[in-house]
């Protein structure tokens, strides 16, 4: 099913007899039981204030159209949101509804923040197929419940988006990356924590193994970022040999392949996402005896490839974070699950969260739990 607008959606719900798949352009979830119910009908960007930061799009707008409107007045999303198509092996369009469904957020979020931090207000259609607004369409609005961020990354478990409201940001005159040779995760992990410690506004900080080297992104005006480019690379100098990438479109380039795991493309294997503390990030990565390895945000997120099959969960252990099963057959999908299981009181809070905006239970059922 796919609806031509919220009163479309709402009857879909209301009509439905059994679960629902929702979907927005298709490019993360596939093979989820239910039918399917797609938002890619509710398309179109309906308010962009550029001097007020503000935009307002339908759920199912493409997530280009969004950043070419964007792109066209010199700003941006902040937050980066991933394409996960390459990784996943998916097609489709991704939208924006779908970026804040999964609070799909890039390198960037050690400065700027998560997706949800950026949105501002939403529209949905609950589990009875009544349409509900939170939140609006300004920056200071902090009437009611804030159903705007439980919404956020509940991967349309609790409702049906069909409008979001969001804060956009300036785009920056340029960037630079600088490439810091590191022996091990140890050693990187201490090099970005250095750097994030710093007073020198690092807006991304990756670690790749197979470079061997620890990625540090400056961003803003020209001369701050050659300033800052020079005094970080003074105070990393012990860390390792400090390569300066200066040229704007090759650091663009490096931190898209990053923001999308591309080395992970084509490559066989399941790929799963750790969040974790990024002290415990070199320990834990030791722990899964991976294939592949990917750090982002200081250290804070780990992706890894390991052979079909693995359970990670059980090889990480106990640390201070979760594993998310990202790509994967579907019956490893089925065994382990994709979302981590949550501790007993923090599941019975998010069942008793979904017993009452779904209380038929048929928004993607089981997908968290």
């Amino acid at each position: 099913m796919t609806p031509k607008d919220e009163a479309e959606l709402g009857e879909a719900v209301r009509q439905a007899k059994a679960p629902l798949a929702i979907r927005g352009g298709g490019t993360r979830l596939t093979g989820l039981a239910g039918e399917a119910l797609s938002v890619s009908g509710l398309s179109g960007i309906t308010l962009y204030e550029p001097g007020a930061l503000t935009m307002v799009a339908q759920a199912g707008t493409p997530l280009a159209e969004v950043e070419a409107a964007l792109a066209a007045e010199n700003q941006r999303l902040a937050f980066e949101p991933m394409d996960h198509r390459g990784l996943l092996g998916t097609e489709g369009v991704p939208t924006i509804g779908g970026v804040f469904a999964a609070n799909v957020s890039g390198p960037r979020r050690v400065q700027a923040g998560a997706a949800r931090d950026f949105l501002l207000g939403v529209r949905y259609i609950d589990g009875m197929g009544q349409a509900i607004k939170n939140g609006g369409r300004v920056m200071k609005n902090v009437t009611g419940y804030d159903l705007v961020k439980l919404m956020a990354g509940s991967w349309g478990t609790l409702g049906v988006l069909s409008e979001v409201s969001f804060k956009v940001l300036p785009r920056p005159e340029t960037e630079a990356t600088l490439r810091v040779a590191v022996d091990g995760a140890a050693a990187a992990v201490r090099a970005l924590s250095v750097a994030l410690g710093s007073p020198f506004e690092v807006s991304g900080a990756a670690y790749d193994p197979d470079q061997g080297a620890a990625l540090l992104r400056i961003e803003g005006f020209a001369p701050s970022v050659s300033y800052r480019a020079g005094r970080l690379s003074a105070l990393l100098g012990a860390s390792g040999a400090v390569e300066l990438v200066e040229d704007a479109a090759t650091s663009a380039a490096l931190w898209a392949a990053l923001r999308d795991v591309a080395p992970f493309r084509g490559q066989s294997g399941d790929v799963w996402r750790l969040s974790c503390k990024p002290s415990q990030a070199p320990e834990l990565a030791a722990r899964l005896k991976a294939e592949a390895l990917l750090f982002d945000w200081g250290g804070g997120l780990i992706w890894a490839r390991v052979p079909e099959g693995t359970d990670l969960r059980a090889r990480a252990g106990s640390y201070d974070g979760h594993a998310t099963l990202m790509r994967a057959a579907p019956e490893t999908r089925a065994r382990l699950g994709m979302f981590q299981p949550q501790p007993a009181p923090l599941a019975a809070i998010a069942a008793g969260l979904r017993a009452k905006f779904d209380p038929r239970g048929i928004f993607n059922p089981g997908l968290m739990g």
